[in-house]
């Protein structure tokens, strides 16, 4: 990955997980992901691809207990690394939505990059596990990253059926929603610094 003003690396190591992330706001969306979860796997890459943020995340984590420290873990680090590359946010666009259908499914994500933490997370209630992975591990990693890139975040299932469908639908709605919120326009005032909250 080409180094600019707009790239971060971090790395967090506990008893439960060892993570490693690069990442590159003004990339293409090329990625190598490599969790242990294969289906966590190919929802970064997807979320890579689609936001046109370049991404190297690996992580050794205790996957024969669960997911859940893997998942979480890199949600943080991830929102870490995005805060960082963003640095005091002049000119950037600040707010960004998507809204992504996968077959049955219709999702929307909602984002303010606005140093104030919150996730908003709307699912049905009867929302299905994909085949190898819970639906609830979702939630864990949009939270995580929410908590650490400081951001308010919304996110909404609006229906659907298929487990798969329903968390790939998100992670799309998440990286295009992103795509918007740190894209940069000489001409916006946006967001002075990040010692300010708006």
């Amino acid at each position: 990955m080409s180094q600019n003003p707009r790239s971060a690396s971090r790395s967090r190591n506990t008893s439960e997980t060892d993570v490693s992330l690069t990442l590159n706001l003004d990339g293409s969306g090329e990625s190598k992901i490599e969790t242990g979860v294969p289906f966590f796997d190919h929802m970064l890459t997807l979320f890579s691809r689609h936001s046109l943020i370049d991404l190297e995340l690996k992580v050794s984590g205790d996957v024969e207990v669960d997911y859940h420290h893997t998942v979480e873990d890199s949600g943080i680090v991830l929102g870490e690394c995005l805060r960082e590359a963003l640095g005091d946010k002049q000119g950037i666009a600040r707010y960004g939505h998507a809204y992504v259908p996968m077959d049955e499914t219709l999702s929307r994500v909602v984002v303010d990059l606005s140093n104030r933490p919150w996730l908003e997370f709307r699912t049905p209630g009867d929302t299905p596990d994909a085949q190898n992975f819970p639906f609830s591990l979702v939630e864990e990693f949009f939270r995580a990253l929410a908590s650490n890139l400081r951001a308010n975040m919304h996110v909404e299932v609006f229906y659907g059926r298929d487990g798969h469908h329903i968390a790939e639908s998100t992670f799309k709605s998440l990286a295009r929603a992103l795509r918007v919120a740190v894209s940069r326009d000489p001409r916006v005032k946006g967001v002075p610094s990040t010692k300010e909250t708006l």
